[in-house]
């Protein structure tokens, strides 16, 4: 079983947390590419692409330009995304079998690297996936990355049995031709849902916070059988079988 979730806008440079190894992240050639690219955008070109203010387009024109730097070593990419999933993650408490495991069953998805596993080191940065470099021939990251992923994510998620959990954001699946991978593979999409005036509805941070939570909970507990995913409980979140549909399974609190 393979779990794939979102990378996150926010990124850290430092931590303490130990990790049993590190890898390379399997499409850094294109990801080095990617860097040279948009390295040569100046800061101001940079925030209307990347649709920031100019602090954060300084920030990430440093990035790029520091990208090479022998004293840029970066960090496995589990420890350098800081968004709310990756807090709900909270590796914090990984033994070195939870890492060695979680390097087996999880993918993280870069608009820059593409995919990554949590101990390949990535370095800081910010892209989106409707950015379009001239040097692509004007199409977005999306459109780049797809004929690059689509066979290699179908062949990784083969080999962990072929079941797929999808704790990643919508848009995440233009990174892929998704139609391909539903035919090839089994996609279950968890989904956090609370009831509002008697309707249910998804609340952003509620839904990344679940996220999060549900992949320590299957990478903790080491869970192959997707039907134990259903056991999942967290902060009043269950599953809800009266609401679930096939392989779109629905946790709803109260």
């Amino acid at each position: 079983m393979m779990i794939y979730i979102s990378c996150a806008k926010t990124m850290t440079a430092h931590s303490k947390q130990k990790v049993p190894f590190t890898t390379q992240p399997f499409f850094l050639n294109e990801a080095k590419q990617n860097v040279m690219d948009i390295s040569q955008f100046s800061s101001e070109e940079l925030g209307r692409l990347l649709k920031i203010n100019s602090k954060l387009a300084a920030d990430n024109y440093f990035r790029y330009h520091n990208f090479f730097s022998d004293d840029n070593e970066g960090l496995p990419a589990i420890l350098s995304y800081t968004g709310m999933v990756f807090k709900r993650l909270a590796v914090k408490d990984f033994s070195d079998d939870d890492f060695r495991y979680a390097q087996e069953h999880l993918f993280i998805t870069s608009f820059l690297y593409g995919l990554l596993r949590p101990l390949d080191v990535i370095k800081n940065y910010r892209l989106e996936g409707d950015v379009k470099l001239p040097e692509r021939g004007n199409i977005s990251m999306f459109d780049y990355w797809k004929p690059v992923l689509t066979d290699f994510f179908i062949a990784e998620i083969k080999k962990q049995g072929g079941v797929l959990i999808n704790l990643a954001s919508n848009e995440m699946k233009e990174l892929f031709d998704w139609k391909r991978v539903c035919r090839e593979v089994r996609v279950i999409t968890p989904d956090f849902q609370v009831y509002k005036n008697g309707k249910l509805s998804t609340v952003v941070i509620y839904a990344k916070m679940c996220r999060g939570e549900m992949t320590r909970f299957i990478l903790k507990n080491r869970i192959e059988n997707p039907e134990q995913i259903k056991s999942f409980e967290w902060e009043g979140f269950c599953y809800n079988e009266n609401e679930s549909s096939g392989d779109h399974w629905v946790f709803t609190m109260g």
